[in-house]
């Protein structure tokens, strides 16, 4: 009996314990839960605050109802012009070719959720073959930042090829087909600017929204961007293209630029704004690193013919005559494609250079009505960079239709 009593009195007491536990679980649960309802309470009232005391009411509204949920569409779109030049014939003759690559758009679809000017987004990509994007971007009253990576390889690409002797053009050509082997395009863009006049003019009015422009008005932007891209097409299938491209088999560039822009919202009518702005840059920074690649194959500067160098040994790097070099054969007989190419790096070099003019388009449109609106934004972005004969330039855009509701 006194043994069931006790057990009795072990159980009541855990019992008792554990209604304490939780009651003192409870009550700091509901702390916990009023801290973080105070918490979010003083950081919307710290961004009402200071979205509304940066702007003057007479040009720009700031809507009552801060939640925007915002369905987008997106077309996004990059273009690689490759261009290289070369000399033969002890600089009598020369060769300029120029490869265009340009992969599918790449579409998505998705929508942002936020609070005034903050907050996240997701989209789902639409395209196939489109390879890898993400963005992201914010706007303030007196500032913007935009981040955008792309990454993709393609096959497709459009040479145009011409030969010159004497500095007079003897032959042109132009080939849409697919590479030998894909190449491997990448690119990263992170750009931030400041406005001057922000209390009158918002970038935000035209790119997302969360305030409405109620005159025209106009501003000074200051910006700076950090670009980098790489372009590599070093298979040994592609041997071909890195002979005629003075052995370069890969390219990488680091470019950080300063700009001076203007913007101007066009308010032609309540509710509608207008966004055109254009900021050229100059690069303060510009490292390109280029790796060079050396070929068991070169250009044939005579007749000599090709028949006695036998078989290639990848280890020792010569032909079975003890030669390096086997010249290429320049004929268009399907019987000379080159089916033993090899090639390897050997080399690469880094050059530091200035002034690298780039350019940086920007076109927002938006309408407003009651706690709907829609907008349509494009932006349009211009990188070139340039190592002796070598040169690449990067056209980067994209364009977006969102149709959104305020909450």
């Amino acid at each position: 009996m006194i043994g069931r009593i006790a057990i009795c009195c072990l159980l009541f007491s855990l019992n008792a314990a554990g209604q304490k536990q939780d009651s003192i679980a409870d009550g700091r649960s509901q702390a916990s839960a009023h801290g973080l309802v105070g918490w979010l309470h003083k950081a919307q009232q710290y961004l009402d605050d200071k979205t509304r005391a940066k702007v003057d009411p007479h040009y720009i509204e700031v809507p009552d109802k801060p939640w925007r949920v915002v369905a987008r569409y997106n077309e996004n779109m990059v273009e690689v012009d490759y261009d290289n030049s070369m000399d033969v014939l002890e600089g009598s003759s020369s060769l300029d070719w120029k490869l265009r690559f340009q992969p599918p758009h790449a579409s998505s679809v998705g929508f942002w959720v936020g609070y005034r000017g903050t907050g996240v987004a997701f989209s789902q990509p639409l395209s196939k073959n489109a390879g890898r994007y993400f963005s992201f971007s914010t706007t303030g009253a007196k500032y913007g930042f935009n981040f955008r990576l792309r990454r993709f390889n393609t096959s497709a690409a459009t040479l145009d090829a011409a030969t010159y002797k004497n500095g007079v053009s003897v032959y042109e050509a132009q080939v849409t087909d697919n590479m030998p082997s894909p190449v491997w395009i990448r690119s990263t863009y992170v750009n931030g600017y400041y406005v001057f006049n922000g209390h009158r003019y918002s970038q935000a009015a035209a790119y997302n929204q969360s305030v409405i422009q109620r005159r025209s008005a106009g501003s000074l932007l200051a910006g700076a961007t950090w670009f980098q891209s790489s372009l590599d097409y070093s298979d040994d299938e592609n041997s071909l293209f890195m002979i005629f491209g003075n052995g370069i088999g890969r390219i990488k560039v680091h470019q950080a630029n300063l700009g001076l822009g203007y913007g101007y919202n066009w308010v032609p009518l309540r509710g509608l704004v207008v966004n055109v702005m254009a900021m050229p840059t100059v690069s303060v920074y510009n490292r390109v690193k280029v790796y060079k690649y050396d070929s068991n194959y070169a250009l044939s500067l005579s007749q000599t013919t090709a028949d006695d160098f036998g078989q290639w040994d990848p280890a020792t790097k010569t032909w079975a005559n003890g030669q390096t070099y086997k010249p290429i054969p320049m004929t268009e007989s399907e019987d000379d494609v080159l089916t033993d190419l090899d090639s390897w790096e050997s080399d690469a070099e880094t050059v530091y250079s200035w002034l690298r003019f780039n350019l940086d388009l920007r076109l927002g449109i938006a309408y407003n009505w009651r706690n709907c609106f829609i907008g349509l934004q494009a932006q349009y972005n211009n990188f070139n960079y340039k190592q002796d004969k070598c040169k690449v330039n990067i056209f980067d855009a994209y364009a977006r239709l969102s149709l959104g509701v305020r909450l």
